[in-house]
């Protein structure tokens, strides 16, 4: 029987999968395949509206892929596994469900190809470093690293980032626009909670979040399409919300001039 690299819970409408291999939750392609199908069981989970991604322990979300494995294996299976880590990434970009990387340690390398793959990234204040410095081993951030980036600070900041391999704390990341929010806390426990409270702004009754899912699939999507092909997009996405529950709830309540009281459907 396998190892459970990947731990996945659902409470309150949230989702928590963990990544979970001391003492860096460094990823292989069984901790993948394992992602793989926690991405998969939170999009399926009608009652889960948002996605929240972390690191088990204290120090690390993810110090990208296990060197020894990488090391291990031949430039054929480097490549399926590259390929799949792409896949899989994908799939969660394309989950009509928010996505929350809570970057609770140091998050290098292909950990922070992950969270970038996430719509949001909430950092710990002094919690760790991040960065991608695959260049050091001579080898391009190849899980999505190269592209993510560049969509994130623009082609000339990102070659700068990438090719000088140097990591940054989450303050700077802050200021490059690579993680959304510094949280201060106390401990891991205390960042977490935070980090629970501000997902839960996103769930039914606070938030529409089948609107919410709507906005990230519109952005995600519709980012890398010719404009008249995202506006037709977004013109079908909207139809879809116009005929919700929460757009009947939403629509009322603010002509009643009442607080809406919205369920996700």
């Amino acid at each position: 029987m396998g190892v459970d690299l990947v731990q996945y819970a659902a409470e309150k409408g949230i989702a928590t999968i963990t990544l979970d291999d001391p003492p860096v939750n460094g990823y292989t392609y069984e901790m993948n395949r394992q992602l793989d199908e926690a991405i998969l069981q939170a999009r399926f989970d009608t009652d889960v509206h948002v996605i929240v991604l972390r690191g088990a322990g204290e120090k690390f979300f993810c110090a990208g892929a296990n060197i020894k494995m990488l090391a291990s294996v031949d430039p054929t299976f480097k490549y399926y596994f590259c390929l799949h880590a792409n896949e899989m990434l994908l799939r969660l970009e394309h989950t009509p469900k928010l996505t929350i990387a809570a970057l609770n340690g140091h998050t290098v390398g292909g950990g922070l190809e992950i969270a970038m793959a996430c719509d949001m990234r909430l950092a710990r204040k002094d919690g760790g470093i991040t960065g991608l410095p695959e260049v050091n081993l001579g080898v391009l951030p190849g899980t999505g690293g190269t592209q993510r980036l560049t969509r994130l600070v623009g082609k000339s900041k990102a070659i700068e980032l990438m090719v000088e391999g140097r990591n940054f704390d989450f303050d700077e990341a802050l200021q490059m626009g690579i993680v959304n929010k510094v949280i201060p806390s106390e401990n891991v426990d205390d960042f977490m909670t935070k980090v629970y409270e501000y997902a839960g702004e996103f769930v039914p009754p606070k938030k529409a979040s089948m609107a919410v899912g709507h906005i990230k699939r519109a952005v995600q999507t519709g980012c890398d399409l010719p404009l008249e092909q995202a506006l037709a997009m977004e013109r079908e996405l909207q139809a879809k919300l116009f005929s919700s529950d929460d757009a009947k709830i939403g629509l009322g309540a603010y002509v009643a001039k009442t607080e809406p009281e919205f369920t996700g459907r």
